[in-house]
């Protein structure tokens, strides 16, 4: 089953209510590498890329730490750096879903390991009052070493006229935060990365989500240029199998654009072949992240906190990290990613909105000037990962659903008992294949989309990853 297959399989979940590279040439500092000066014209090179994904602690709303160097090391010692600048990454932010980091050329060659350098970090903790909207405290990292060295158990090999290979960067949050007797987070953390080779075929080569502005669209409507978060440039091709949210189209985009894209890297070129494609905003800003809080709690809101995950561009009144008010009119769209059904405005609106739920929002700059009234014109349910416990006795195989218990900060902001709805495609990983191998009082994390059924008014997970959490 092919990726966009996958991504249809939500809407049919929802049936049974009813009735998911950092690459650029360079130096950079770190023991015991032959670090490369850039690479000159006359030396082959190939493609590479990165993804990256996270390991989930449930506790932590976010580990932003910066990326000071990311070196794959032959078995010389050779190393070429694969990043540009030094990024800032929040390796709690995509619990389960892949992004890309980065792409580009490096030396052809077979790489055996890597070699991590991290500088500053910060960690960030859901706060709940007695009574009220939740806050976020964030406090500086302690990393107990700044850098972590990881052998390949399979080399990268880079070729030069070869399909991209690549690094999946797994970040282990629950092995790299440290806690007390008492379970208690203590600052400190001690980086533990998982990092496997991998093609732009592999599981581990897909992209789930990408968000970019438009730098530039192609006058013959098949391709289009989007700037990343960390100003990287890539070109996104589409084709008539390419899916696009909310019934828009190429011919929708402009330089005014945000986007969030999934699909793969072409095998041909270092360019991105778009599965599907949903534009965030036409009007220049963006914020995504999970909302903590909803005003009032029932009937259509007025307005929702959002702890902000993701920000384009930087230079508004917010920042990563804040929990900013969003106000609502009534005129805001509303639609789901990666959920194609005329169904989707019937279970997200303005009547519908959850603490828990990962959207993104989209509108004008000048109307993010302030972290406490930022004004939209539109909102878009995310897939994201739950932490969950399994529910004793309560899988269902017939009927594809099982009982959780959300765990975490999001089972702060999502304390009752909540169904998973699974369907023919939904994607099993880390030991699981089936739902018969879901069993009661097993740690699971379910990537999807967090909904509450307009009918009974109970809250809901329609999965589309379910992972072991070893």
């Amino acid at each position: 089953m092919d990726s966009r297959t996958q991504l249809r399989i939500l809407p049919f979940a929802l049936a049974s209510l009813a009735a998911a590279a950092l690459v650029a040439t360079g130096c950079s500092a770190g023991g015991g590498v032959n670090h490369s000066i850039p690479v000159p014209p006359t030396v082959v090179t190939g493609p590479a890329f990165v993804t990256g994904t996270d390991d989930p602690m449930a506790s932590v709303v976010s580990f932003a730490v910066q990326l000071q160097s990311v070196d794959v090391i032959d078995s010389s010692g050779n190393g070429h750096s694969l990043i540009s600048g030094s990024p800032t990454v929040d390796f709690a932010r995509f619990n389960g879903l892949q992004t890309l980091l980065d792409m580009n050329d490096v030396p052809v060659g077979s790489y055996t390991s890597v070699q991590i350098t991290l500088g500053t970090g910060t960690l960030g903790y859901l706060s709940v009052p007695a009574s009220g909207a939740p806050t976020v405290v964030t406090e500086a990292a302690a990393l107990s070493t700044s850098t972590v060295t990881v052998s390949l158990a399979n080399p990268l090999v880079i070729t030069q006229a070869g399909a991209p290979a690549g690094l999946r960067m797994d970040f282990d949050l629950r092995k790299s935060i440290q806690v007390d007797s008492n379970g208690n987070i203590t600052g400190d953390v001690t980086p533990t990365f998982k990092v496997t080779s991998v093609a732009n075929t592999d599981p581990g080569g897909y992209i789930d989500t990408f968000d970019a502005a438009v730098v530039s669209v192609s006058s013959g409507g098949q391709s289009f240029v989007v700037q990343g978060p960390h100003g990287e440039n890539f070109t996104v091709n589409v084709a008539g199998s390419t899916e696009w949210e909310n019934n828009e189209s190429i011919s929708n985009l402009t330089t005014s654009s945000i986007v969030t894209i999934s699909g793969t890297l072409d095998q041909a070129d270092q360019t991105i072949d778009a599965d599907d494609i949903g534009i965030l905003t036409q009007t220049g800003f963006y914020a995504g992240g999970q909302i903590t809080y909803v005003r009032p709690s029932t009937g259509p809101a007025t307005s929702f906190d959002l702890y902000v995950r993701g920000l384009l561009p930087t230079t508004t009144g917010l920042t990563l990290g804040d929990v900013a008010t969003v106000d609502l009119s009534g005129s805001e769209n509303y639609f789901i990613y990666w959920f194609h059904n005329s169904l989707s405005h019937f279970v997200f609106n303005q009547s519908l909105l959850l603490p828990g739920q990962h959207v993104s929002v989209g509108g004008p700059a000048t109307g993010a000037a302030s972290a406490s009234d930022v004004t939209v014109k539109r909102v878009i349910l995310r897939p994201w990962g739950y932490n969950t416990t399994v529910v004793a006795s309560s899988v269902n195989a017939a009927q594809g659903t099982f009982q959780v218990q959300i765990n975490g900060f999001a089972g702060v902001l999502v304390p009752q008992t909540v169904t998973v709805y699974t369907a023919p495609g939904t994607k099993w990983r880390n030991g699981l294949n089936a739902i018969g191998d879901v069993t009661s009082g097993a740690n699971v994390r379910v990537v999807g989309l967090l909904i509450k059924d307009p009918t009974s008014g109970n809250i809901c997970l329609l999965a589309h990853y379910v992972d072991t959490l070893n």
